[in-house]
């Protein structure tokens, strides 16, 4: 083990919590919530959701953050079938990263280890909004490659976890609008001779998180000839943060994934620093389930007043010290709302 096994509050140990959080999910009970009861009836209507699927065969990545419905502070179905929750379950079901510095994670060096972040500020303002109350939320660890299945099979009712909006995701999952904007990036230790996502990565081994966007355009890179194909992607993990892990045993050379999230590992290892500049474009979106209109409905319309009054606060709280103080590269503006009937 390499003696770059250090940083913030021990990676290593995070790496446990990591192990814990994914057997954690893949045994979580099939949970009847409303993600899996009421969002494909009712005012939601199967009828938009097939119209969801239409749009969302047509669309292309570059517009992708503007196919999302208009927003409406009105309650459907789904909504009424969270409130209609009784007792300690009337609760928001959301499924979160628990391992992502700054994002979503548990602070060891607080109180109760409770999930805080940039995320976890969002999905607090939504419970706020539905439920009026910002503490209404069961928080489910969910791994990276189990985000859409957690959706569909109604084990939560909408995943918050830096999760990129694309056109094959939104096949199987809605989106709402963008929160924030960010970039692929490559991420390795500052003695490496890497240079970002060039020729520098011949006959290296690079590590991504299965079902990221980041494998997607790794692998379809190496077939068009933009990644050399001596590059070895072969390794992919459960969670993001399993990478870094990787990185620091020697088992990887680099890892890419979204520049947001590899400057807070960054942060948490100092032997490591991100290589060249973003070579991406992507926007992160609160995922739920297709035919929840109602609930894609208000999740934008609580955005529409979060980008007002709230995403800057939480941005300098968590952000700004691996980001930078100006914001303006991250804060994306509002979509064109593509789906409004």
């Amino acid at each position: 083990m390499r003696a770059s096994l250090r940083g913030w509050g021990g990676v290593g140990a995070m790496a446990v919590g990591c192990a814990v959080a994914l057997a954690f999910a893949l045994l979580l009970p099939l949970t009847q919530s409303s993600a899996g009861s009421a969002t494909g009836a009712g005012r939601g209507g199967s009828g938009r959701a097939n119209a969801s699927q239409a749009k969302a065969d047509s669309c292309t990545d570059a517009k992708a953050q503007d196919e999302t419905w208009s927003p409406s502070g009105a309650d459907g179905a789904t909504i009424d079938a969270i409130k209609s929750r009784t007792g300690a379950k009337r609760k928001l079901i959301v499924g979160v990263d628990q391992n992502s510095y700054r994002w979503g994670y548990r602070n060891p060096n607080n109180a109760g280890a409770e999930l805080e972040g940039f995320d976890i500020d969002l999905v607090h303002r939504i419970a706020q909004d539905i439920l009026g109350d910002p503490d209404a939320v069961q928080f489910k660890a969910i791994p990276t490659s189990q985000r859409i299945p957690a959706i569909q099979d109604g084990r939560v009712d909408m995943v918050v976890r830096t999760m990129t909006i694309n056109c094959d995701r939104l096949k199987h999952v809605a989106f709402s609008a963008p929160y924030f904007k960010t970039g692929q990036q490559v991420l390795a230790p500052k003695s490496s001779p890497i240079t970002g996502y060039d020729d520098s990565l011949a006959h290296r081994r690079i590590c991504t998180a299965a079902g990221s966007t980041a494998y997607a355009k790794l692998d379809a890179d190496k077939r068009s000839g933009r990644l050399p194909v001596s590059a070895d992607i072969s390794a992919t993990v459960p969670n993001q943060l399993d990478c870094l892990v990787r990185l620091q045993l020697g088992e990887a050379d680099a890892v890419v994934t979204d520049g947001a999230l590899a400057a807070s590992q960054a942060a948490q290892d100092p032997t490591v620093e991100l290589k060249g500049a973003a070579f991406t474009t992507e926007y992160y979106g609160v995922a739920m389930k297709q035919g929840a209109t109602d609930l894609v409905r208000r999740v934008n319309h609580i955005l529409v007043g979060y980008r007002a009054d709230g995403w800057q606060a939480s941005y300098d709280k968590w952000l700004s010290a691996t980001l930078g103080a100006d914001s303006s590269a991250s804060k994306p503006s509002a979509p064109q709302y593509l789906r409004t009937s």
